[in-house]
């Protein structure tokens, strides 16, 4: 009994790690989710291989356990790749940024989040599926006066940046033909250094090719970019999905080295991280932490420093 059992482990285990080691030979859309929780999917391998190694001690459980052993490996390593060296030029200017996923029926706690907003202490904001927040945005305007986005360059409300300093070259994007307004990008002067913030609202990478598309073309915006950059937003997708991987190299774009998890909120800290800050030289991010109440949300938002050099 025990040994049938096992072997009916075994061939689960297996197809699962194939599945899972799949990401290695192709960036098929339907893996997205798969390759977003390679390290949860390890992890639970290797308990349930080593149950097995120990019944067994067979030839088979040991590969099992090799091969759940390498995929944690490699997806710790991918974790920590394009991390930011938290090492600033003399003389960079500090600023802080904060990024939330509301949830646009959470307006029974927009009041509750403008507070959170305001107690910041932020110099800019991004707020996503931003409705939910219209009657507190009069409020927040008296302290982030400067605004795109909900009815500001816009006709709808999803994405907005907001500012305690002017919003100068301002623009939304389209970044596909799913959704309208996904994508913004303003200059911000800091005591004369320009710096750009860009705002993304990706859509879900299980939606066709959509999500590597809209990379590709957020790709083709930030290029035309030059100077210190701050890119954050929700991805729907951890930074170790190809794509990610892809775009994170191709702008030079660099992240916290363990990002915090902002979803599923159920999860808490054995989430994953899908809304992400990024930094392009030479704006330096030098750390990025979790709200700790997500505020009705089904994401938690995020706050990062940054210093900012010419």
């Amino acid at each position: 009994m025990t040994a049938k059992l096992s072997c009916m482990v075994s061939t689960a285990l297996a197809a699962v790690l194939v599945i899972a080691s799949l990401r290695y030979i192709t960036d098929f859309w339907l893996l997205a989710f798969v390759t977003s929780f390679q390290l949860h999917i390890a992890a639970v391998c290797i308990l349930v291989s080593c149950l097995v190694f120990w019944l067994t001690r067979d030839a088979i459980s040991a590969v099992l356990l090799i091969w759940s052993l390498a995929l944690a490996i490699h997806a710790v390593a991918m974790l920590m790749e394009f991390s930011t060296t938290a090492n600033a030029a003399p003389g960079a200017k500090p600023f802080r940024l904060l990024s939330f996923n509301v949830l646009m029926d959470n307006a029974a706690n927009a009041d509750a989040i403008a507070d959170k907003v305001l107690e910041s202490g932020a110099d800019a904001v991004y707020l996503f599926e931003a409705a939910a927040l219209r009657s507190a945005l009069p409020r927040l305007q008296q302290t982030y006066p400067h605004r795109l986005g909900c009815y500001e360059g816009t006709p709808g409300c999803d994405l907005v940046i907001l500012s305690k300093r002017p919003l100068l070259e301002s623009r939304f994007y389209n970044l596909s033909d799913l959704r309208r307004d996904r994508f913004a990008v303003a200059n911000v002067d800091l005591d004369g250094t320009q710096l750009t913030l860009a705002a993304g609202h990706i859509t879900k990478p299980y939606f066709d090719d959509y999500h590597r598309d809209e990379l590709d073309e957020i790709s083709e915006i930030l290029f035309r970019i030059t100077g210190p950059l701050i890119l954050a937003g929700d991805f729907n997708s951890s930074s170790i999905a190809p794509d990610m991987r892809a775009f994170l190299a191709a702008n030079d774009l660099k992240k916290a080295t363990f990002e915090p998890a902002t979803w599923p909120t159920r999860a808490g800290s054995f989430g994953i991280a899908i809304d992400h800050i990024f930094a392009r030289e030479p704006a330096t991010l030098m750390k990025t932490t979790r709200l700790q109440d997500n505020l009705g949300s089904n994401h938690y938002g995020l706050m990062a420093d940054f210093l900012i050099g010419k």
